[in-house]
């Protein structure tokens, strides 16, 4: 763990992006407190420019506070982020853990279920779950777990054969350990990393598929999103350019800090690139 962090913390980009993804978290739980109100509260007059009336970002056209929904916003966006993944890596590590160990018919039969899902965009699938199910926060988060797993569960898969292979596997077959005993004693923790990699980038894609969702008013009607605040401002983006472009640097900075934190990730638990 002391080698894993030591070279996490050599990576420079992979510093910045914990720095601006701490900044992101903070700013999504101290958001109550900065603003205790209700982001869609019209707390000023419509179209104020950043720094106009005491409001830091300026305020969309019914005069709600930019910078209050961008702190609301970041609570919905990291909890479907997070939760979305977790949800796909639920599916994803069980059904690759069951391929990949299994062989045979079983894993003819994850395998084909996964083309299943694969041979739809992610994007047009989830679209079609949230306008079944109706758009709320539990549905998107369902909705972007199921299109996530399937490259999860192609990764455990591959990991999980090739690890199950190995001579201490055999040993532990050997001494009567139980499939269930040896997968999560022996296999999964020795296929954990890229697993984890994988994931974190995973939250990063999430976070964009409800921005595109809440764009096209598919977000949860009850909760602010800053895909919601890029897609109310873009009608009038030449009178109030703010409107739009302080959610859209929020979406960027994001998944940004994110993809490098998953990048040296991958490098602190990659065995060749920490050794080098």
């Amino acid at each position: 763990m002391n080698d894993t962090l030591k070279t996490f913390l050599t990576r420079k980009t992979g510093v910045i992006g914990l720095v601006l993804l701490a900044l992101v978290v903070a700013l999504a739980v101290l958001a109550p407190v900065l603003y205790p109100a209700s982001p869609w509260e019209i707390t000023g007059v419509p179209f104020a420019a950043p720094g106009e009336y005491g409001m830091l970002l300026g305020s969309d056209t019914l005069g709600r506070d930019i910078a209050s929904g961008i702190a609301h916003g970041a609570r919905v966006s990291l909890l479907i982020g997070v939760a979305s993944t977790l949800a796909a890596l639920c599916i994803g590590v069980v059904l690759g853990c069951l391929a990949g160990y299994f062989g045979g018919w079983v894993d003819m039969l994850v395998m084909r279920f996964t083309e299943i899902f694969q041979t739809i965009p992610n994007f047009v699938l989830a679209i079609l779950l949230v306008a079944i199910l109706n758009p709320s926060l539990w549905t998107i988060i369902l909705a972007i777990g199921i299109v996530s797993w399937p490259p999860l569960a192609r990764l455990t898969r591959a990991q999980v054969m090739t690890i199950s292979t190995r001579e201490f596997i055999s040993a532990a077959r050997c001494q009567g350990q139980s499939t269930a005993s040896i997968v999560l004693r022996h296999v999964l923790p020795n296929a954990i990393s890229p697993i984890i990699v994988t994931g974190s980038l995973t939250i990063a894609t999430a976070i964009l598929i409800e921005a595109a969702l809440s764009f096209m008013g598919l977000g949860d009607p009850n909760n602010m999103s800053w895909g919601f605040m890029v897609g109310a401002g873009r009608t009038v983006i030449r009178q109030a350019w703010w409107m739009s472009v302080f959610p859209g640097l929020a979406i960027l900075i994001t998944v940004v800090a994110i993809n490098l934190v998953g990048e040296a990730l991958n490098d602190a638990l990659n065995p060749r690139i920490s050794r080098s």
